[in-house]
């Protein structure tokens, strides 16, 4: 390639070189983004009762199993499998014929006796008369006078028998001892019953349904705690009898059902460390079944002020929960925090923040412990509403 080709390409390259130098010096400089603005409130200061959950199970007031006290074969069923009965309806009835027979027959026996005592009682009163007259022994006499306290015997007797009879006939209608809900019939009509107080036929359970009982139990710890609570109450009644209590079924997000304490038991048992309690619940629409499982919630502390946060407020770090609050120079800071219950979407805070704080309830991911933001106040009422970015 000739010499004077190659200074040719050498200027161009040169010039290449400079004008991208002169490029790149004028572009502008760009300025730092603005601090990220976030919403910032004071925790709420309310006061507030702490709540203790447990499960348990509900059982029914009354229980009954519906047995035969006479013996017969099952002559009819009046009511459905699973129907609701009040108590003194009829469910079932025990061939009556037998038992009609033996009752005139009683009947017929106590006339009988009847008669016999009239009789001696007009034999006794003659013999009186001819005793004095010396008409008569009075080994005669006495004899008279034992046969009608035989005869007055036997009209007790028989009228005992009577009104077992009257009471074996009327034992063939079993009615409802209690109302509520009634099971399946466990005998069809046609069978054999036995009754009485041996090995008798099951024709059915009844539960009663409302109200109802839940059941559960807790440790020796929340026992004491209790205690201590009906002491510090006024009147001693803070934790205890009518107690009120909340209740959740297992397909609830809220504790709705509202009941009231009515039992604690009075032994601690021994095997598990724990105590059986029971609370009681208006079951009027029958929504609650004995045997079904739910969560209650009863008072674990006296009223008291407590701060609260709402719950897009709170952050987690492996297993600490802390708030991010804003400074005067606003300037963020992370703060570790101890937690409560919650109530109507607040967080209870029982540690780490106190009134004045300005806690970062909106924006919480555009915040950095250290860094700057542009807080924005929030009042008190908004709180709840609040969500994290």
């Amino acid at each position: 390639m000739p010499r004077s080709v190659c200074t040719r390409f050498a200027l161009v390259a040169i010039a290449a070189s400079v004008l991208a130098g002169c490029g790149q010096g004028q572009q502008p400089t760009q300025a730092a983004p603005p601090p990220p603005t976030v919403t910032v409130a004071n925790p709420i200061k309310r006061p507030i009762v702490d709540h203790d959950e447990y499960v348990g199970r509900f059982v029914a007031v009354d229980s009954v199993e519906v047995r035969a006290r006479v013996s017969g074969y099952l002559d009819s069923v009046h009511f459905k499998d699973g129907d609701t009965v009040k108590q003194g309806d009829l469910l079932f009835t025990i061939d009556r014929r037998p038992f009609q027979t033996a009752l005139e027959q009683a009947r017929a026996n106590l006339a009988q006796a009847r008669a016999n005592l009239a009789f001696t009682e007009s034999d006794l009163g003659r013999a009186q008369q001819l005793v004095r007259d010396r008409t008569i022994a009075e080994q005669t006499f006495d004899q008279r006078v034992q046969a009608k306290r035989v005869a007055e015997a036997s009209v007790a007797a028989n009228e005992a028998a009577v009104r077992q009879a009257e009471l074996d006939l009327q034992f063939t209608e079993l009615r409802a001892p209690v109302g509520g809900k009634i099971g399946d019939r466990r005998v069809s009509p046609g069978n054999l019953v036995t009754g009485g107080t041996g090995t008798t036929t099951l024709l059915a359970t009844i539960v009663s349904t409302d109200p109802i009982r839940f059941e559960f139990t807790f440790d020796e710890a929340s026992l004491l705690r209790y205690e201590r609570l009906t002491k510090q109450g006024k009147d001693g009644e803070a934790w205890g009898a009518a107690t009120p209590v909340m209740l959740k079924l297992i397909d609830e997000k809220d504790f709705a059902h509202r009941g009231r304490m009515d039992f604690v038991d009075n032994v601690v048992e021994r095997a598990s460390g724990t105590i059986r309690a029971r609370a009681v619940f208006a079951n009027a629409d029958s929504l609650f079944t004995p045997g079904m499982f739910a969560r209650v919630q009863v008072p674990g502390s006296l009223p008291y002020d407590a701060l609260l946060v709402p719950e897009a407020a709170i952050g987690t770090e492996q297993a600490r929960k802390y708030v991010l609050v804003v400074g005067d120079d606003s300037t963020v800071k992370q703060q570790y925090v101890s937690l409560g219950d919650v109530h109507d979407d607040l967080r209870v805070i029982k540690s780490g923040v106190s009134v004045g704080d300005r806690v970062v309830v909106n924006g919480l991911m555009r915040a950095r412990p250290g860094g700057k933001v542009t807080p924005q106040e929030q009042g008190a009422g908004a709180g709840p509403q609040a969500k994290s970015n």
